[in-house]
């Protein structure tokens, strides 16, 4: 380590003194002009992740679905998964050390991980379309190359695209290749192929508009397009050139205040959908006849995908909806041959506690499938995913994807190639090109829109025959700014409150007064404000609930400004 250009190198990146951040969730994220040192100090940590794993490492400039005025940084690792825990508490120590403590840090850093110093480092770098990202990039850029790494700039691509790449890179070329044109490849021949088998294939168009929150998923879908069969036609809203990114428009802002985005006109029945900032996100709506607004969010696009798999294992079985859970779990069963007495699989859906009840009751009372509830974050429900054979997570937030084991997916493509049974063979073919769809990395907008719309093509379904298949409880998400999101402790995947005294018991008293209700709160990952979700068993009363909640918040745990008001 040259400790001279280290010193040179950081001072054109002064830390501020005293500031400090925590590596969540989503990595690291405030405003975009605190971010210049701690971008090129995750520039250096990527060089000694990649050397200490002997793999190329991923960085991608993203604040997803915060304002335009933000910015983030998050680590990838090898197989496109999220930065291990142990190294999520070194990125906190580097961030947050004093210019004089840097080298020490560092030192203390490659003796805990047992960073080989002669290896060499690989890592790639993404950033989204925010005005800061560019600079930003720079700052990570100077981090690597002062620690002799090697790197490779993408330039403007989507979140998933990035820990597309990473996985690519590092099954040497077994997930793909890892370059834009091989995601696109990939997933438009999949997509082709599905699409080929739908009953209408080649006589009308379908057409899809998509709200893209004025991001990066606009660049990257105008980029895909002519990969795209013809009968597929989109169009792209929101699209960056006018509005500023993730103004009142995107997945979470249609989510959150469920009603759609500005920008985006819709007629009746249109099938719509958005992505957020980074395209990592995604959530289908339309309004009826009546203009009522209708969303349909992560659990309904599960479901959605499991009356698909179910009819393609189990023909001649009828019955009104399917968990994507006990698809996976029948079929996995039939590819590993572990119907047998005695063999089981193991298999779980993962959630947060935003998942929808109707969603966790169906699957726990009805369907008897172990469900697992972990801390909101994608990092949580992807490690928990790959404990089992099968890992299913999909947040309500629409971010999700599914896991295979490797024995599965190799099963799969051998009996495409080589069962004697024309039925199965089928059967595994389509399974095969719904594989190579879905993104395993990460959850990622355009892939698990490229999957929904292969299956309402080949089932003739309207976005109201989908809507249809069950009925969510109403909710509302709130939030409250607070002094300091700290005093807020939780504990059962922050389904209860540890901190502050008396808040729990007055969220009990609440609920007890409402039917079919539950409510939570928990902390910001990144910024200081208090989450609220209320669920009931109509829109009236789960609004009043998330409200005397949010009051609750406000005065048992320092909130800030005026008291929420009543919606």
């Amino acid at each position: 380590m040259d400790t001279e250009a280290l010193k040179k190198y950081s001072a054109l990146h002064p830390k501020p003194a005293g500031f400090t951040l925590q590596y969540g969730t989503a990595g690291f994220r405030t405003k975009a002009e605190q971010l210049d040192h701690v971008m090129f100090r995750m520039g250096l940590l990527a060089v000694l992740r990649s050397k200490a794993v002997a793999s190329t490492i991923g960085i991608m400039v993203t604040a997803s679905h915060n304002p335009e005025e933000d910015n983030g940084v998050k680590l990838v690792d090898p197989l496109g998964e999220m930065l291990h825990p142990s190294w999520e508490e070194y990125a906190t120590q580097l961030a947050n050390a004093e210019e004089q403590e840097l080298q020490k840090i560092i030192t203390e850093i490659c003796q805990k991980a047992a960073v080989n110093q002669h290896q060499d480092a690989s890592v790639f770098i993404g950033r989204d379309t925010r005005p800061s990202s560019e600079k930003l990039s720079q700052s990570v850029i100077d981090g690597i190359s002062v620690l002799g790494g090697q790197y490779h700039d993408y330039g403007l691509v989507t979140t998933p695209q990035l820990h597309y790449m990473v996985c690519c890179q590092n099954t040497q070329g077994q997930y793909g290749k890892a370059t834009l044109e091989g995601y696109y490849e990939k997933l438009s021949k999949a997509f082709t192929e599905l699409i080929k088998e739908s009953p209408s294939s080649g006589e009308s168009q379908r057409h899809l508009k998509i709200d893209c929150a004025n991001g990066i998923g606009a660049l990257k879908l105008s980029e895909m397009q002519p990969y795209f069969p013809k009968e597929v036609q989109i169009h792209l809203y929101n699209d960056g050139t006018k509005e500023k990114l993730n103004h009142l428009c995107g997945a979470d802002f249609v989510k959150v205040h469920q009603k759609p985005p500005r920008g985006l006109d819709m007629k009746p029945n249109e099938r719509c959908c958005s992505f957020d900032g980074d395209a990592d996100r995604i959530v289908y709506y339309y309004k009826d006849t009546t203009g009522h607004f209708h969303l349909i969010d992560g659990d309904k696009i599960a479901t959605l995908i499991s009356i698909f798999l179910k009819e393609l294992l189990a023909k001649g079985i009828k019955r009104k909806s399917f968990s994507f859970s006990e698809v996976l779990l029948d079929l996995v069963s039939m590819i590993l041959n572990l119907d047998k007495v005695g063999q089981t699989l193991k298999m779980a859906v993962v959630q947060t506690a935003y998942a929808n009840g109707s969603s966790t009751r169906y699957l726990e009372e009805t369907l008897k499938v172990p469900v697992h509830c972990v801390k909101t974050g994608v990092k949580h429900l992807h490690h928990k995913a790959q404990e089992f054979d099968v890992g299913v997570y999909f947040e309500a937030n629409g971010h999700g994807t599914v896991l295979f084991s490797k024995a599965a997916e190799t099963k799969v493509r051998q009996l495409a190639k080589e069962e004697k049974d024309d039925e199965k063979r089928e059967a595994a073919k389509v399974l095969e090109n719904m594989i190579d769809l879905i993104n395993q990395t990460v959850g990622d907008a355009v892939s698990d829109m490229l999957v929904i719309e292969a299956i309402l093509a080949l089932k003739g379904l309207t976005v109201q025959q989908w809507d249809a298949l069950y009925t969510d409880l109403p909710n509302r998400l709130l939030k409250v700014q607070v002094a300091d999101r700290r005093v807020i402790d939780t504990t059962d995947a922050e389904r209860r409150t540890v901190t502050p005294p008396g808040l729990q018991e007055k969220i009990d008293a609440l609920v007890k007064e409402y039917k079919l209700s539950r409510a939570f709160v928990r902390p910001s990952g990144t910024e200081d404000v208090v989450r609220i979700y209320a669920e009931a068993d109509t829109q009236e009363n789960a609004d009043a609930l998330a409200h005397e909640v949010s009051l609750a918040v406000y005065h048992l745990a320092g909130g800030k400004g005026a008291p929420p008001q009543p919606m």
